[in-house]
This record gives C-alpha cells, sequence and structure tokens, in this order.
C-alpha cells in the first residue's frame, strides 16, 4: 500500500511540474501561428488530450485482454477506471475541439468532416461501454462482458487517428507528416511538453481513482462480513 501512495504522490507532482510548464510555455514561449493567432494555442490542449484518450482507451483494452487472459480480477477493475478515464479525456477533445473550430473558422461542428464525426462514434461508443456494465450485476459475467466489448472498442481507435491523419478538411490541417512536424522547433516542444503534462495527469487520476474504487470494495466487504 505504502508503494502505491508513494508512486501516486509522485504522479501527481510529476503532473503539476509539467502541467505548470506547459502553460507557461503556451502563454509565453511559443509564438503566435501566423494564420490563426492566439486560437491556435489551443492545439498544444487538444491535440494531447485527444491523443492521451487513445492512450487510455488503449490501455484499457491491454487491461481487459490481461483479464480474459489471465483471469486476473484486478485488472477488470483496471480496465474499468482506464475507460473512464478515457471516455473523461474523449468529452475534453471534443469541447476543446469545438472552442478551436469556432474560434478559427467560425463553425462549432461539421457534420461533413470524418475525422470529427468517427472520433464522435468512438466516444459514444465507450459511453455506451457503462451502459452494458452497470445493466448487469457484478461478477464474472459482468467482468467478461466488459472486457469482451472494451477489446472491440479497440479496432476504433486506429480507425478513428488515421482519419485524422488522412484528413484534409479546413477542421483538421495535417500537422504530422513523413517529412516530419511540420511547425517550428519551439512548438514541437511546447506540443511534446503539453503532452507528457496530459499523460502524467492521466496516470494520477488513473491511481487516484483506482485507489478509491479498491478501498470502497474493501469497505463493502467489511460491511458484509460485519452484517
Amino acid at each position: 500500500m505504502s508503494s502505491r501512495n508513494n508512486a501516486l504522490q509522485v504522479w501527481a507532482v510529476l503532473a503539476a511540474l509539467l502541467l505548470s510548464s506547459a502553460i507557461a510555455l503556451i502563454a509565453f514561449y511559443v509564438p503566435l501561428d501566423v494564420n490563426q493567432g492566439l486560437s491556435q494555442k489551443i492545439f498544444y490542449f487538444h491535440v494531447p488530450i485527444a491523443l492521451t484518450a487513445y492512450g487510455c482507451f488503449g490501455w484499457g483494452a491491454w487491461k481487459a485482454l490481461r483479464y480474459l487472459w489471465k483471469g486476473d480480477e484486478d485488472a477488470d477493475l483496471e480496465s474499468y477506471v482506464a475507460i473512464h478515464l478515457g471516455t473523461i479525456f474523449g468529452a475534453m477533445t471534443l469541447v476543446t475541439g469545438s472552442i478551436w473550430a469556432r474560434a478559427s473558422w467560425g463553425v462549432w461542428w461539421a457534420w461533413s468532416s470524418k475525422p470529427l464525426v468517427l472520433f464522435l462514434v468512438l466516444f459514444l461508443f465507450y459511453c455506451a461501454y457503462f451502459m452494458l456494465r452497470f445493466s448487469v450485476d457484478p461478477g464474472p459475467k459482468r467482468a467478461n462482458l466488459s472486457a469482451v466489448y472494451a477489446l472491440f472498442g479497440v479496432v476504433l481507435i486506429p480507425i478513428s487517428f488515421l482519419a485524422i491523419r488522412l484528413a484534409s478538411d479546413f477542421i483538421h490541417p495535417t500537422v504530422f507528416t513523413s517529412n516530419g512536424p511540420q511547425m517550428s522547433g519551439s512548438m514541437f516542444f511546447t506540443f511534446c511538453v503539453a503532452w507528457a503534462a496530459l499523460l502524467a495527469t492521466a496516470a494520477a487520476m488513473y491511481r487516484i481513482e483506482l485507489s478509491g474504487k479498491r478501498i470502497d470494495a474493501r469497505m463493502r466487504e467489511l460491511k458484509e462480513l460485519l452484517a
């Protein structure tokens, strides 16, 4: 337990330091974009948030596979927490993306944009995960159904990611190409720091929620023993 608490503290401190650094870099260091001006700076939040959402969904699928393969009961809870965080970051992706689109291009949403629609489908798919999970009583059946659903969902991640990479619409201009990032060195450095900050934040949130869920499970067990 102490090692888990120490790891949580490390991740929390690291996330705080990286977030502070990212905000300072975005506000005072990175230059304004020639075409979009100040509104482009939301890029340093929007894209790392989206990539972090993908990472959480992928981690949830890995833990789901581990549960089905090894029968590890902890992996079921870890998969649930990862997907829960992925859904939170997915919602943040849609919100920040809409704000950016409105500020830069005058639209909140464009149904003609395949990357937008595919990410929305991915987000709604994982929202439905919770409807499935909590419609079944706790136990092996719920864990198995949740794990299979999580593994199906991971197929949508590369489809959504590739759609954004291959998009040629005004909402999703291509920034990373085979020739490298199409941005200055300071912009790329700021992007990397911001992404590291979001990953560290997700890791800290993951450990906090896991710790809370485990404590809650132990409390329920104690209540059942004392009943």
